[in-house]
């Protein structure tokens, strides 16, 4: 197993523990630095073992901070317009 998957996989890991633990702003400040060292992580695994451990490992942290993503959805869909009366 190459470096960069075990690091990905420690990630996974670490980012589980964290969830396991209360927090008062529900995890927001861990989120963002997961995301800030999971992205360069990401791109480090897909550089060297490829596309397809890329897209997995992709899925493995999108289930795993899936409310940031969720919120991200909500900002960026168009909202539905009300009907004139």
């Amino acid at each position: 197993m190459s470096y960069p998957l075990i690091a990905a996989l420690m990630w996974l890991v670490i980012a589980n523990v964290i969830a396991m633990f209360p927090s008062r702003d529900h995890h927001w400040r861990t989120a963002y630095a997961l995301i800030t060292i999971g992205i360069p992580l990401l791109g480090w695994v897909t550089s060297v073992e490829g596309p397809l451990w890329g897209l997995i490992l992709l899925a493995g942290g999108a289930s795993v901070l899936r409310w940031p993503l969720i919120h991200l959805w909500r900002r960026i869909r168009p909202q539905p317009k009300e009907p004139a009366e």
